[in-house]
């Protein structure tokens, strides 16, 4: 690992992570070309994210300094979006300790991820045609969000384990099949991306933060990484927001479907494994790592 690709992947860390593209399909894709997919490589696809939480965190700081004032305040509209945020985390959060390492073993390739982009840009594209022709396009607001859309978010999420599924599409498709709007359900997939995206790194920074650490340049990589990926979402964010009324989710529709055929083209429609990477059930390799 060197600082010319740790800036690469905090490039695509931050383009890809709030985008409803996925970031983790994106940066396997990437690692399995650089050959970056052993323990340290992975953990640092993870931990990188933390400058795009931290991202979200500046950019709707003004939203969760209301949110914290107001649960302080015991406003009740404060209390139920913080609920609702909590329900939506829970289902992905239990799934993916649950089934994290054998997710891993079966679906962190290129081919998988793939066929996931694939899937969800049709997913995309029908929603997008189905909602444009729906006399009601979803309720606006994040109090849209009650205790059972937030459930039906969060079962959503845990789909987006599966790496180029992305968090940010299941949880906006999964809130705009439960009746909210485009806006207020790309407001929560965000606002759910802190707890979401946190938990995440700091799981995964105790189970290979010594890999990484050990690796030469790692420790300097994750600075820059986290760094650049913070700089990239942010200006991502503000773009995202800005043109998602007028554009709709069809585009990411397109593009994923585009490079999805792209990567099984260049495969040669075969489902072989990353470099290194233990096959499923297999007892995984020193090279081979663990929302």
């Amino acid at each position: 690992m060197n600082w010319h690709n740790a800036v690469l992947l905090g490039i695509l860390e931050g383009l890809t992570e709030f985008l409803p593209v996925s970031s983790t399909g994106h940066l396997i894709l990437l690692g399995d070309y650089l050959g970056a997919n052993g323990e340290a490589g992975k953990t640092l696809d993870v931990v990188m994210q933390l400058g795009a939480v931290l991202a979200v965190v500046v950019y709707f700081r003004a939203r969760l300094g209301a949110l914290l004032r107001g649960l302080i305040a015991r406003e009740p509209e404060q209390i139920a979006l913080a609920k609702a945020v909590m329900i939506a985390f829970v289902p992905a959060a239990v799934f993916g300790l649950a089934f994290h390492k054998k997710i891993e073993d079966a679906l962190f390739a290129p081919a998988p991820v793939a066929a996931a982009l694939i899937v969800g840009g049709v997913v995309m594209i029908g929603v997008e045609v189905w909602r444009k022709r729906s006399a009601n396009q979803g309720e606006e607001g994040l109090a849209a969000v009650t205790p059972k859309r937030a459930a039906g978010i969060g079962f959503a999420q845990c789909l987006s384990l599966w790496p180029g599924a992305s968090r940010s599409m299941t949880t906006i498709v999964g809130a705009q099949l439960g009746g909210v709007s485009t806006a207020a359900a790309a407001d929560f997939s965000f606002l759910l991306a802190i707890p979401t995206l946190g938990a995440a790194t700091v799981y995964k920074l105790l189970k290979g933060g010594r890999a990484l650490l050990a690796m030469p340049g790692g420790a300097s990589s994750l600075v820059i990484s986290m760094v650049v990926s913070f700089v990239v979402a942010l200006i991502v964010i503000a773009a995202f927001l800005r043109n998602l009324k007028r554009f709709g989710l069809l585009p990411f529709g397109v593009y994923r479907i585009a490079l999805g055929v792209i990567v099984l083209v260049t495969l040669g429609g075969t489902m072989a494994p990353i470099k290194g990477a233990a096959a499923p059930g297999a007892p995984a390799s020193s090279s081979s790592a663990a929302p």
